[in-house]
């Protein structure tokens, strides 16, 4: 009985301390969502925050996903222009989520398949209980042959940070 009263203490924790989903976009400005490292110019990390992300433009991305019920509008910045913002010199990025996920992912995907790094779905700021901040979007309804468990598991959600490798 106590392990399950500490599991519901902590998830009571938690949804009291996440950002609730409409709450995301009064996020303070200053807010860093975003920690790229690694092999970047300069080799210091650069911290972004979503007025940083959205002050590389802003594109948008209509697509279904195997998360989502019905087709999705993504808006974010493509992951090409933010390498290239960081002057990425690695072909690899180890993407870190909230939860520690890590993953890999080819740098050559972001200008192959235009993938992009979404921060609002369906015109609203994602919160974390919508897979965000932010969210690495493959565009699957462009290439089919995407939709398969390699390129969906490149697709990490409530992302952190990124490693140029």
């Amino acid at each position: 009985m106590r392990f399950r009263e500490l599991i519901l203490g902590l998830a009571a924790v938690l949804l009291a301390v996440l950002p609730h989903p409409a709450l995301a976009s009064k996020l303070p400005a200053e807010t860093v969502v975003l920690t790229v490292d690694g092999a970047i110019d300069g080799d210091a990390p650069r911290d972004f925050t979503i007025a940083d992300l959205e002050a590389l433009g802003l594109v948008e991305l209509r697509t279904t996903t195997p998360w989502h019920d019905n087709e999705m509008l993504f808006e974010g910045v493509p992951m090409a222009r933010l390498m290239e913002a960081v002057g990425a010199r690695g072909d690899t990025v180890v993407g870190a989520a909230l939860n520690n996920y890590l993953i890999d992912i080819p740098i050559a995907d972001f200008e192959t398949f235009g993938v992009l790094l979404a921060f609002k779905a369906n015109g609203e700021y994602m919160g974390v209980r919508d897979k965000g901040p932010l969210f690495v979007i493959y565009p699957f309804d462009r290439f089919p042959d995407i939709r398969n468990e390699l390129y969906y598991s490149r697709s990490i959600w409530q992302l952190r940070r990124l490693t140029v490798k």
